[in-house]
């Protein structure tokens, strides 16, 4: 924590302004470079984790309550209240955990993958060995074999891998799908419920409402009149 920075509000600035007569001279001095014109944008987080634990002492409960201070109000949880932690850095974004249908549609995904890219390797050498022992028994020159079976090899190489992209991406629109649905249903819900009238359920009108009678004073006199 002796790293972090805190902003420091309009709030927090009016809080601490009365502080320096009332601190220790070592703390005060340390106060004052932060509270003074040009007041700075933030200030460490430790002078307020200082300032929160003289609070709590009793010569400094006895300053802040002379000036008709609250000690209270210089906790940790008071002090920090609207303030931002270091908004001088750049923290990285929070990504969330994904749920456990999504780790699942992943894994099962990374061994169709792996087993795609296996079965591909194994299809690029099958063929291209195939092609030089067919070369061979028809009396190829051993350059020719060669050859002929690099051929036949780099064109399956190719198709394994347009076939490859083309499965890729169909798997990549697969497991965006289903976000997309449940937000597209979630919108559908919203988008179908329907705005009561107040007025309506008041005057007992709305449907599957019944309207209960209240006797009124009025009602109460005239049956006693009667």
């Amino acid at each position: 924590m002796s790293g972090l920075n805190i902003s420091l509000e309009a709030h927090l600035l009016q809080m601490l302004t009365p502080l320096p007569p009332l601190l220790p001279p070592q703390l005060a001095s340390e106060l004052k470079q932060y509270i003074l014109e040009p007041v700075p944008p933030t200030l460490p987080y430790t002078l307020l984790q200082s300032i929160s634990q003289w609070s709590r002492t009793p010569t400094g409960q006895a300053a802040l309550q002379s000036v008709s201070l609250e000690p209270q109000s210089y906790s940790m949880v008071a002090l920090l209240a609207g303030s931002v932690t270091s908004p001088e850095r750049k923290f990285p974004l929070y990504v969330p955990d994904k749920s456990p249908e999504e780790a699942a549609a992943l894994k099962a995904a990374e061994r169709k993958a792996i087993t795609s890219l296996l079965n591909a390797l194994l299809s690029v050498i099958g063929s291209g060995f195939a092609a030089w022992w067919a070369a061979g028994k028809t009396g190829w020159k051993y350059e020719w074999q060669v050859l002929f079976s690099l051929g036949v090899a780099a064109v399956v190489a190719i198709s394994e891998a347009v076939l490859y992209l083309i499965w890729d991406a169909r798997r990549s629109r697969t497991l965006t799908r289903p976000r997309r649905k449940l937000k597209a249903s979630a919108k559908r819900k919203d988008d179908g419920q329907q705005v009561i009238d107040a007025s309506r359920i008041e005057n007992g009108v709305s449907r599957g409402l019944r309207q209960r009678a209240v006797k009124t004073a009025a009602d109460s006199g005239e049956n006693t009149a009667s």
